[in-house]
């Protein structure tokens, strides 16, 4: 089989609705999951033991119970079985980056080149079988050519492997019962009533008066299960740019060993980095653990990054940080990790920079650092910080271009910064504002010797202040095409008061033509 060929494998949890629950069953038992189901409580789900029975989904409680009186029954967990099969899917990602949910009950594999790696898709549909079983799960697989055709066989086929030959996978699909094509209930039991008990009853006869009486999607179904129509799957997270992985016989504890394997795969995916001419923005780190459960631990760098030393110090300090913060997901390694991925899942474009060889000064002999390197240090401080803290945390000041002193500068993430972007500067000229300004202006009531002048006594925070000194005014007109229509003019002062201190106020409305009183506030305080 070529390792191009598109193939898909369908992972099929038929009692993930009883194995969801925390109690443990009891195996002497049959097992069944009810739900209320139009205000009866009805079987969604039930075991091997409990089918031979007779017990079947949709039966009632009572009749179930009845039919078994030793049965044992839990309520169904919609929410409990999402999240689990979300589990399983993350879980499955060990297998290949494309997995996608197949709710209720099922997960889909795009294992299109990946198969061999595991010494062919029989012997992977055993590997990932016998390892549910281990988790306490009962999952069956099929692998087909299309995600249509990997789903009826996992779920109405002993079949595991669909041929890619077409006429080969045609004759499989037509031996197939109808309730393959996964349709309503209600529409498989009408074919089935009309004779069309298999894909090849349908398959035989004329299209156009089947679909007008059960619907086009009967042989739309059909037609990408055949391969005639192109269907995809939707991962559940987006394939990395860059992923390389290690696989271990035995499982790995040490955080030591845990470190030391980062580092290995840090240079492996620098060299794909390189070979690519992009570094990266966003690592992930993702341990599969021998149980089946899945650590990711996520890093950020404030700009594309090819350094593997620096990417195994950013995952030294999240691991570093989760120590200190007795973060128990993360450093919680049970039997151990068998398998250790690193991914960049996102990336940028990262020219060849030429380093400059340090020098030294004429007078007191210091190094002297060209731009780059400073840049680079810097950058390096800030990742680190980003994983210690949190890459949202660590905040950078971005001038903004507009009138309104609260607005002109914002704090941003550093790992938010765009390469190359200058930030906007304020004039050369402008005149002195406070370092920090109140979060909202606060009112204060002046008295000014004349309606439109500066004030001579004001008080704020119940103290009265006489002023001393005055500059100003400065004055901010509203921004017309970006402020409301009621906002007004601004007239700010820098006072000193008798006590020395100094405060910048402002005037709100330019008096008779805005407003017939105009209102003072103190917008902050100078050092």
């Amino acid at each position: 089989m070529a390792p191009s060929a598109t193939r898909y494998l369908s992972l099929h949890l038929p009692h993930l609705a009883l194995e969801t629950g925390a109690s443990a069953p009891d195996l002497a038992r049959p097992r069944a999951a009810y739900a209320k189901i139009k205000s009866a409580h009805r079987l969604v789900a039930a075991d091997a033991a409990a089918r031979q029975l007779g017990l079947s989904p949709g039966l009632s409680l009572a009749d179930a119970r009845a039919i078994a009186p030793d049965l044992d029954v839990i309520e169904h967990d919609p929410a409990a079985q999402a999240r689990r099969l979300e589990t399983i899917a993350d879980w499955a990602r060990r297998f290949t980056p494309l997995a996608a949910l197949d709710a209720p009950d099922g997960v889909m594999l795009d294992i299109s080149g990946a198969a061999h790696l595991f010494g062919g898709e029989a012997a992977l549909l055993r590997d990932i079988e016998q390892r549910l079983a281990r988790q306490g799960v009962t999952g069956t697989g099929a692998v087909a050519s299309t995600p249509e055709a990997a789903w009826a066989l996992a779920r109405t086929s002993r079949t595991r492997r669909a041929p890619e030959d077409e006429k080969a996978l045609l004759r499989l699909v037509c031996a197939l019962p109808v309730a393959a094509l996964r349709l309503d209930a209600a529409i498989v039991a009408a074919l089935e009533r009309a004779g069309l008990k298999q894909i090849g009853d349908l398959y035989l006869r004329p299209r156009a008066p089947i679909a007008a009486r059960f619907g086009e999607k009967v042989f739309a179904t059909l037609d990408a299960m055949l391969g005639k129509t192109r269907s995809a799957i939707s991962p559940r997270f987006e394939a990395p740019a860059y992923i390389v992985e290690r696989r271990f016989a035995e499982g790995i504890a040490a955080r030591a060993q845990i470190e030391e394997s980062i580092a290995a795969l840090s240079v492996e995916l620098c060299r794909m980095l390189e070979a690519h001419g992009e570094g990266a923005r966003r690592l992930c780190a993702t341990l599969f653990r021998v149980d089946g459960v899945v650590r990711h631990i996520h890093a950020g760098a404030s700009r594309p990054l090819r350094d593997a030393k620096a990417m195994a110090r950013l995952f030294h300090e999240r691991l570093e940080a989760a120590g200190k913060t007795r973060d128990e997901d993360v450093l919680d390694a049970g039997y151990g990790f068998d398998v250790i991925r690193l991914a960049a899942t996102a990336v940028d474009a990262l020219d060849p920079v030429q380093h400059m060889l340090a020098q030294k000064g004429k007078t007191q002999g210091d190094l002297v650092l060209s731009d780059a390197e400073r840049a680079a240090r810097m950058a390096d401080l800030v990742d680190r910080l980003g994983a210690r803290l949190g890459v949202r945390r660590v905040m950078r000041l971005e001038a903004r271009d507009t009138h309104w002193p609260e607005h002109a500068v914002v704090a941003m993430p550093v790992a938010d910064g765009k390469p190359g972007a200058a930030p906007v500067a304020a004039p050369a000229d402008a005149p002195e504002r406070p370092l920090l300004l109140f979060e909202t202006p606060e009112l204060v009531e002046a008295i000014a010797s004349v309606p439109d002048g500066p004030p001579v006594r004001f008080k704020w925070r119940r103290l009265m202040h006489e002023v001393a000194a005055v500059e100003g005014p400065e004055r901010i007109a509203p921004e017309w095409w970006k402020q409301e229509a009621s906002a007004l003019t601004r007239d700010y002062f820098r006072i000193e008061d008798k006590e020395g201190q100094r405060f910048w106020l402002f005037r709100e409305g330019l008096y008779a033509s805005e407003t017939a009183r105009p209102r003072w506030y103190v917008h902050g305080l100078f050092s």
